[in-house]
């Protein structure tokens, strides 16, 4: 599969962006922090991506900056229903622990460091063990838009994604994100609650129309498209970005335990 690239629909440069041929001014009487949950993560992840590819995977990254960037995704946990309340509370637990820690400690280094000292790395209720769940909730979230994006027909011809095959099933692409990052580091028990959870998850629909749930009717209106057609354009294209400015991220949380020595496998 080519790579995943397109330009977002929520750009902040002074170009015009067009969907589909029709430009979109960028003098338009919206504003950016009137979109949508998911627009914000996106930001949020490619603000930290930019300073690691600026700056490398020895950076320092500011343990506050990156706790209110993951704050953000948990609201993506929620537009997955039932079946992901599970990964919700646990990511939600992980993240507010690493929150609290972060006016004792400044960066994610230091959490590593400290841990590594007092030989408490894996050890239950640890900040570098927080750490590591919480990348793996950043990780679900990756893999499950990836496989969601995956379902759809590449179009070489205008580098996009067409429509879904008939085949699609978004338990399907939850199953398989979850048995990637999750299922291997769970118990039995979790894991059997998780797959059977996956029987509520929401249709595909419902799951773009929660990713959109502002202001697409006026944009449809300004634009003369189905505001169903924007859904999914807008969805898909933050999908795209969430991947790409992700990876850097999760990236950069495996080189701390790497770097130390400290295997991967838990």
């Amino acid at each position: 599969m080519p790579p995943l690239k397109f330009q977002s629909f929520y750009s902040t440069t002074d170009t015009e962006i067009p969907i589909s041929g029709i430009p979109i001014s960028s003098d338009e009487s919206y504003q950016k922090a009137d979109f949508t949950p998911l627009a914000a993560v996106v930001d949020a992840f490619e603000q930290i991506s930019a300073v690691l590819k600026a700056k490398g995977l020895h950076h320092d990254l500011d343990l506050k900056s990156f706790c209110d960037a993951c704050s953000l995704v948990s609201v993506l946990f929620g537009c997955l229903g039932i079946a992901f309340k599970f990964a919700e509370m646990e990511y939600v637990s992980k993240v507010n622990g690493l929150a609290e820690a972060s006016q004792r400690y400044r960066t994610l280094n230091s959490i590593l460091d400290y841990n590594t000292q007092n030989n408490s790395v894996r050890t239950q209720g640890s900040l570098s063990r927080n750490l590591r769940r919480v990348r793996q909730g950043l990780n679900l979230i990756r893999a499950l838009f990836q496989n969601f994006l995956s379902s759809k027909l590449f179009d070489n011809a205008t580098n996009t994604y067409g429509a879904a095959h008939s085949d699609y099933c978004l338990k399907d692409a939850a199953s398989a994100a979850y048995a990637e990052t999750c299922a291997p580091y769970h118990s039995w028990a979790v894991k059997t609650a998780a797959y059977a959870g996956m029987y509520a998850l929401p249709t595909r629909d419902q799951l773009l129309l929660k990713l959109n749930e502002t202001v697409l009717d006026y944009v449809s209106h300004m634009l003369r498209f189905p505001s169903s057609m924007l859904t999914e354009i807008s969805a898909e294209k933050e999908m795209i970005r969430y991947i790409n400015a992700s990876l850097p991220v999760i990236e950069y949380i495996d080189n701390l335990y790497i770097s130390r020595r400290i295997s991967l496998d838990w």
